[in-house]
């Protein structure tokens, strides 16, 4: 294996719990060229892990011309870890030797030759672990635990200077992130709002991240306080890879910056249902102090795979408790 291109062309959460596999793959071939291929805003997150060579835009990729793409796409490997119709194709037009997708898309039947079959949805595999049954053509036929897959991450973020408005210590730095693009079940914002006053009160410093358009929905709402600090659609998503690494900890729901937090090291606490397939289960973030709360553990709704909101019921003061 000279070159093996993995295509994760997702979200920031999903192309996170994908960098396991890739140690993985940088583990069983040393001198193996390997090249993320997924959406640019998710760039700077693969760019903090050394064991992937190169990130290509699947955008811009599309953009050049069919004998540049085909030139591009020159490799021993294709792994299709999020299915992508037209790269499919243009993989096999490539003529790449294998590749690798799941048996569960129909138009995999016509472009890999190579098509692992197992299922996502109904699995009790965390989602780092359901990667790994795309490399069993590769030689690595073993899934690795959740505790191991924790040691397979090596994660630093590139950029270490942050905005003067920022707070620039991390001890009573507390991020909260409230809001999920609609990918996640999401905690009531007028929680976050009370969680903060309190966090303010009892000597914390703290901050809501989002986009600029996710501030609008929530940003008259921030209770007004000399250490409540409003950072919405201000950070690039290269400083908020930053920022979080040189915080305490972050509060949020099942969503990029949750993950990205639980790969930086800090406290990273996920707020969950126990419905599958959206279970910390499934969903938990990867990182030494990574973890998650939900309502309860036993809540039939979720068993019966109900649309429950029990997530609504978690407690501002379970929060505290879990922030120290």
């Amino acid at each position: 294996m000279k070159r093996i291109l993995i295509s994760r062309t997702d979200s920031i959460g999903d192309v996170s719990l994908t960098l396991p596999m890739c140690q993985a793959l940088r583990n069983k071939f040393p001198t193996v060229e390997l090249i993320f291929i997924g959406k640019n805003y998710t760039r700077a997150v693969v760019e903090c892990f050394p064991a992937v060579d190169a990130f290509w835009d699947i955008d811009e990729l599309f953009n050049q011309p069919l004998a540049f793409q085909m030139e591009q796409l020159k490799a021993d490997c294709m792994i299709h870890v999020f299915p992508n119709k037209k790269l499919a194709f243009l993989a096999k037009k490539a003529r790449i030797p294998m590749r690798i997708g799941t048996s569960h898309r129909v138009f995999h039947l016509f472009t890999c030759n190579e098509r692992p079959n197992f299922t996502r949805k109904k699995s009790p595999l965390h989602e780092s672990q359901l990667n790994f049954h795309l490399l069993g053509p590769l030689g690595i036929t073993e899934i690795p635990s959740f505790e191991e897959i924790q040691h397979l991450v090596q994660f630093q973020s590139k950029s270490t200077v942050l905005p003067t408005w920022l707070p620039q210590s991390s001890e009573n730095t507390i991020i909260l992130h409230p809001k999920s693009k609609g990918s996640a079940l999401e905690w009531p914002i007028e929680k976050y709002m009370e969680l903060s006053s309190k966090l303010a009160e009892s000597g914390k410093t703290v901050c809501f991240t989002g986009t600029e358009q996710e501030g609008l929905l929530f940003r008259t709402l921030i209770p007004l306080h000399e250490r409540i600090i409003d950072t919405t659609g201000r950070l690039t998503l290269e400083q908020l890879i930053a920022f979080i690494s040189k915080s305490n900890a972050l509060v949020a729901c099942s969503t990029g910056p949750y993950h990205i937090a639980g790969l930086s090291g800090i406290h990273a606490i996920g707020l969950f249902s126990m419905r599958r397939p959206i279970d910390p289960g499934r969903w938990r973030a990867i990182g030494p102090n990574a973890d998650f709360i939900v309502f309860n553990q036993e809540c039939e709704s979720c068993k019966k795979g109900l649309d429950c909101r029990c997530i609504e019921n978690i407690t501002v003061e379970s929060l505290m408790n879990q922030l120290g």
